[in-house]
C-alpha cells in the first residue's frame, strides 16, 4: 500500500444520482474534505460531463462521491484512456446501491468516507477486463437457469440493466437537454428481455465455461449458474453450480486467469450493471490495475 498525504489537491467529482438523493451527505462530505485538503469541486450533469472532468484534472487526485455506478463509471473512464496504472481513485459512498463499495472496503457514511480519502492509503486491486474492453471491479455472475415468478430482485434487479456496453451520449448544444435526458435516463429503468424456454424458465441452461483453456463444464451439462470472483493476487475464483437432479449437485470450482462462457445467448451482472445478450465473453485477470484509497488496517 502507499500512503495517501492529506495536503494532495483533490478533484471531487460528485455524482448528479448522489446529489438527488441525499443533498446532506454530498454537502458534509464536500465540507470535510474542503477541510483537510485542498478541494476543486465539479458537479456534473451527466456520463459525458462526468467523463470530461476526469480526463481533465490534471495533477489533481479525483474522489468521486457517489454510488458503486459512480465508482464503476470512473474506472470504466480511466481504462479507456489507459491511465488507471498513475491514477489512485477515491469514493466517498452516497447513494443506494453500495453493495460493491462496502465489498471492498470502503466505509459508508459522509464524514467517514471523506476521511479514508484523507487518511488513507493506496491500495491496488486486480481488474477483470473483457474482450469488449468492459471492467469488473468485484463480482460477475450469470443468473440461474430457472427463476420463480416475479423474480428479480437479486439475480435481476430493473434499475441494474443496462446495455452491453455503456457508452457515452452525444454531445448536445443545449446543457438543459443533456440534464433532462439524464433524468429520465435515472427514471425509467430498462427491462432486461430474458431468454425463455419451452417450458417457461429463464436464463441460461447449456454454456461452456472454461478456465485457462480447460473446459470445465460443455454445452451437453446444463447449469444453473457461473459466478466469477477475485481470488489471490492475479487470479479468479470460478464456480459453476450443475443443474441438480435429485440429490443437489456440487459446484464445479476453478481457478484461472481467463475465463470463457459461450453458448446460448446469455446476459450476466458485473458489478452493478447487467450486459448482453452474447454468445461469448472471456475476461481476463489484471493484477493491480487499478488503486482505490482505503482505511489504513
Amino acid at each position: 500500500m502507499t500512503e495517501v498525504a492529506a495536503s494532495d489537491q483533490l478533484l471531487v467529482v460528485i455524482d448528479p444520482v448522489a446529489r438527488r438523493h441525499d443533498g446532506e451527505a454530498v454537502r458534509i462530505a464536500k465540507d470535510v474534505l474542503s477541510a483537510g485538503a485542498s478541494t476543486k469541486v465539479c458537479l456534473p450533469d451527466g456520463p459525458e460531463e462526468f467523463a470530461r472532468a476526469l480526463r481533465r484534472r490534471g495533477s489533481r487526485r479525483p474522489v468521486v462521491v457517489g454510488d458503486d455506478r459512480a465508482l464503476l463509471r470512473a474506472v470504466s473512464v480511466l481504462h479507456r484512456h489507459r491511465e488507471l496504472a498513475g491514477c489512485a481513485l477515491s469514493v466517498v459512498p452516497v447513494g443506494g446501491a453500495l453493495s460493491l463499495v462496502r465489498s471492498l472496503g470502503v466505509p459508508t457514511g459522509a464524514v467517514a468516507g471523506a476521511r479514508a480519502v484523507l487518511d488513507g492509503v493506496e491500495r491496488r486491486l486486480d481488474l477483470l477486463v473483457d474482450d469488449s474492453d468492459g471492467v469488473v471491479l468485484g463480482s460477475l455472475r450469470i443468473p440461474p437457469l430457472a427463476m420463480p415468478s416475479g423474480a428479480g430482485t437479486d439475480e435481476w434487479n430493473e434499475e441494474d440493466a443496462a446495455p452491453e456496453s455503456e457508452t457515452e451520449p452525444a454531445a448536445s448544444p443545449h446543457p438543459w437537454l443533456r440534464t433532462c435526458q439524464s433524468l429520465v435516463r435515472t427514471l425509467v429503468p430498462v427491462r432486461p428481455p430474458r431468454t425463455t424456454s419451452a417450458n417457461g424458465s429463464s436464463g441460461p441452461s447449456r454454456l461452456r465455461v472454461e478456465v485457462d483453456g480447460v473446459t470445465v463444464v460443455d454445452l451437453d451439462q446444463p447449469v444453473e449458474g457461473v459466478s466469477v470472483a477475485p481470488g489471490d493476487a492475479g487470479v479468479a475464483e470460478v464456480q459453476v453450480r450443475p443443474v441438480s437432479v435429485g440429490a443437489e449437485a456440487s459446484p464445479l470450482m476453478a481457478r484461472g486467469s481467463t475465463v470463457t462462457v459461450s453458448g446460448a445467448h446469455f446476459r450476466y451482472r458485473a458489478d452493478a450493471l447487467v450486459s448482453g445478450p452474447v454468445r461469448t465473453r472471456t475476461w481476463t485477470v489484471r493484477e493491480g490495475a487499478w488503486g482505490l484509497t482505503l482505511p489504513v488496517p
